[in-house]
């Protein structure tokens, strides 16, 4: 299928929707149709780890390449706590390419992009995790330069409306809250970039799919983090009609993150590499609910961040557990998984655990 093919195929399968929005409805749990890659590619653009005596490695058919080191010694990949990720698939002779998340700030998603001398006129679709802005700051700085690069009518696909929501946090102090920002709606626009609610399991491109809303089923808590404010305020902020309480709305409660969402592929004879860039409700759940969309049930890799970080030992060795009871061939800890997460997974599955950093290019399949 060619680019231009790709994004007609992506605008026929999103419906009309209030406020000039889109999403893909598919109806409650029955599996979608489930595309298959033959290769996937997840360059990690910015991580909160930097390792500079990183090595190639393989594990488990699972190859880890680090970023080269540049032939100017002055330049340098940057870290922080955010994180943005590459994604180029393969299937039969065709090739996607999309991003995932965008740090937290635009400067180091930027010279990371170009230290690693990646190709913005590749990208096929963006694609945001939830509405935090460790996953989204380096957003409009990235359009800024490289908008012209993109499709004329490229997506952002995102988990839903809350999404859009306003942020805080505590301050330590009760009552009293600190700014963690909005993602701007009218800003995308401004940028001419169309937004794709997909509050349901979506299909991007026909490589990817996202795992809709994420089922609470395990025992997983959502641990500390932000709150959330519901409303529209000038253009900012998110509608709560059909997703929160209505005595919720114009006051912080605490962040439910009702649409986060999970970017799935199915690699041919490996199974599912699932990216839950935060996990807020739940890693476990998020994998759970990417084997019941799709119906397949071979985890093959679990990428990306776990938050438990702000856990304690003990609930992370539980939620460990539960993890290999998942059966993956490898787990890839990202941004906010914790080195709580790494002994204790060095502890249980070494043979499992696949240490990355910025930079670093992870090949999933043939």
């Amino acid at each position: 299928m060619k680019r231009r093919n790709f994004l007609k195929v992506s605008a026929a399968f999103a419906g009309a929707a209030a406020g000039g929005f889109s999403c893909i409805a598919i109806a409650g749990a029955v599996p979608i149709e489930v595309p298959v890659v033959d290769k996937l590619s997840v360059r990690m653009l910015v991580d909160v780890n930097n390792n500079f005596f990183l090595r190639p490695t393989t594990l488990n058919g699972v190859s880890l390449v680090p970023a080269a080191r540049p032939k100017d010694y002055t330049k340098a990949l940057h870290s922080e706590f955010g994180l943005s990720l590459y994604l180029e698939s393969v299937k039969a002779g065709e090739t996607r390419t999309m991003m995932l998340d965008y740090a937290y700030t635009p400067e180091a998603l930027l010279s990371n992009f170009d230290y690693l001398g990646l190709d913005a006129k590749k990208i096929d679709a963006l694609i945001v995790s939830h509405g935090h802005f460790d996953h989204y700051g380096g957003l409009m700085g990235f359009l800024d330069k490289y908008r012209d690069s993109l499709p004329r009518d490229i997506g952002l696909y995102a988990g839903g409306e809350d999404n859009f929501c306003h942020r805080v946090l505590p301050t330590g102090t009760v009552g009293m809250f600190s700014d963690f920002g909005y993602l701007d709606r009218r800003a995308l626009a401004a940028r001419n970039v169309s937004v794709v609610l997909c509050e349901n399991p979506t299909v991007i491109g026909g490589h990817a799919f996202t795992t809709g809303q994420v089922k609470r089923r395990t025992d997983e808590k959502i641990l500390p983090n932000t709150f959330e404010e519901f409303g529209i305020k000038d253009g900012l902020g998110c509608d709560p009609a059909h997703f929160a309480p209505a005595a919720s709305v114009g006051k912080p409660v605490p962040d439910e993150h009702y649409h986060e969402h999970a970017t799935v592929f199915n690699v041919r004879n490996r199974g599912l590499v699932v990216i839950s860039s935060c996990s807020h409700r739940g890693v476990v759940n998020a994998v759970r609910q990417a084997q019941e969309v799709s119906g397949v049930e071979k985890l093959h890799a679990l990428v990306g961040g776990f938050h438990l970080a702000p856990a304690p030992m003990d609930y992370t060795k539980h939620i460990t557990a539960e993890i290999l009871e998942l059966n993956p061939d490898v787990v890839v800890p990202m941004h906010c998984s914790g080195e709580n997460f790494v002994q204790a997974m060095y502890a249980a599955a070494p043979d499992r655990l696949l240490r990355a950093a910025s930079g670093s290019q992870l090949t999933f399949g043939a």
